[in-house]
């Protein structure tokens, strides 16, 4: 394998989606600690519990051979307003969360913000539609820098910062009620963008660090060769994909979409603004992988805003299997989007989740035989090592989404992504035990080979 040493191998997870104590040690309310459970999925105040179990999660990843864990910090348990005081205790748990790792051979990654606004900005000010809580994020993460960096030397400013670019961004953006339209998407990506940049170049100006932004990227293939087919997958990808890349590698905002911008929308940008962005450089460009996509222009309605395509125009790509929620599974997609990454700006490309979920019943005695997660993982880190070894690309380690298993991004926990079990369901929260599967030891197996 032709790559820089270490490699990285490890982990993913958020804090909302692991730690639980959802009102302990000062924690403020965020927007998730107000959802409620439904049918199919549980409410966001217990996480897997590794606010109080994390050591025994560390140790289940030294075991497996794993090097590195990328985690993030909670806004609201280290500053409970999120625009107020900050909380010692919340800061002090992070002391001995990221001290824990050290201890175990284990290099963190810390994410800033992984959607769970506090939920006083999220009330008061639309979120991230206000440029008062674009300060407040600032000042967050610049505390967290101030704090963590002698020991964190990687980091993350928001997990899925192209989400922000599409429909999903009002929620993400810890909104609460404010209208889904393509003025406050555009409104909320830049807000973010300049969120991104201040925090990445103080790194850059004040430590010896290293950040990127990172993507959810995902190919969107023509569903035909028809032209239309190719303009629109096009299109989508330049407004949420490449207009972040662009920025990322140092070239500013894609020009088409400013141009639509101007036209189109009345948007608050500053000179100021702009020249913060015109800043931002990137040591590595990260990016989550779980599946791809596709898209025929027959079904979207003309004059749909590009950012909007996707929600009108997706149909089944009939050459990619499936998984149980209807995702295309797609390892040389992998391969492919680490090569146009790291082809177009040259920069080190750093793939942080990568997974399948799936239901999964334990019977109680016997490790969960999950050989379709063992098969998903190695095709994938196939492709990924093709990109290294014969297309020629840069690529710093490859990190599993949630290998430890806990709640899926709409609060499932039975959609399961770990290589470890979780003895919890969406309304019995049993004893949380962990359990390793089949695939906890051919990922060790795998970690001594590599290592």
């Amino acid at each position: 394998m032709i790559t820089k040493t270490p490699f990285f191998w490890g982990n993913s997870s958020s804090s909302m989606q692991t730690e639980g104590a959802w009102n302990v040690g000062g924690k403020g309310p965020s927007v998730y600690d107000i959802k409620e459970e439904t049918e199919k999925t549980s409410d966001w105040k217990h996480g897997i519990d590794m606010f109080n179990r994390y050591e025994e999660d560390f140790d289940l990843m030294k075991e497996m051979g794993m090097n590195f864990y990328r985690f993030q910090t909670s806004w609201s348990r280290v500053n409970p307003n999120g625009d107020g005081a900050f909380n010692e205790e919340g800061l002090a748990f992070y002391d001995r969360y990221i001290q824990s790792m050290i201890d175990r051979g284990i290099e963190p990654m810390l994410c800033l913000y992984h959607f769970d606004m506090p939920l006083h900005l999220a009330e008061k000010y639309q979120g991230f539609l206000s440029k008062h809580v674009v300060e407040s994020f600032v000042r967050y993460g610049k505390k967290m820098v101030d704090r963590y960096a002698s020991k964190v030397k990687y980091w993350v400013t928001f997990n899925e910062q192209n989400l922000y670019s599409t429909p999903l961004s009002l929620e993400y953006g810890g909104t609460l009620g404010a209208e889904n339209t393509v003025e406050n998407i555009h409104q909320i990506a830049h807000n973010i963008m300049v969120a991104h940049a201040e925090i990445a170049n103080y790194i850059h100006e004040k430590t010896d660090a290293k950040i990127g932004g990172m993507l959810a990227y995902s190919n969107i293939y023509p569903a035909t060769n028809h032209p239309q087919d190719i303009r629109i997958a096009r299109e989508w990808d330049e407004f949420v994909n490449q207009n972040l890349i662009n920025v990322f590698s140092g070239q500013g905002y894609s020009e088409a979409v400013r141009r639509y911008e101007e036209d189109n929308l009345q948007l608050l940008i500053t000179k100021d603004e702009m020249e913060i962005i015109s800043k931002v450089k990137s040591d590595y460009l990260a990016f989550s992988y779980y599946c791809t996509g596709s898209i025929s222009y027959k079904k979207i309605p003309k004059g749909t805003p590009p950012n909007y395509y996707l929600q009108f125009g997706e149909v089944k790509n009939p050459y990619v299997f499936d998984n149980n929620w209807e995702l295309g599974i797609d390892s040389l997609g992998f391969r492919d989007i680490i090569n146009k990454m790291y082809q177009k700006t040259r920069i080190p490309i750093f793939p942080v989740e990568n997974g399948i979920g799936t239901k999964e019943e334990w019977d109680g005695i016997n490790p969960i035989e999950d050989d379709y997660r063992i098969y998903y993982h190695e095709k994938h880190i196939e492709s990924m090592m093709d990109a290294i070894n014969f297309d020629g690309c840069e690529v710093l380690g490859y990190l599993g989404w949630g290998l430890i298993d806990l709640p899926s991004s709409q609060g499932d926990m039975e959609k399961r992504y770990g290589m470890v079990y979780v003895n919890r369901g969406n309304h019995d929260l049993r004893d949380m035990k962990r359990v390793p599967k089949k695939s906890f030891y051919w990922f060790k197996d795998l970690m001594k080979k590599h290592n």
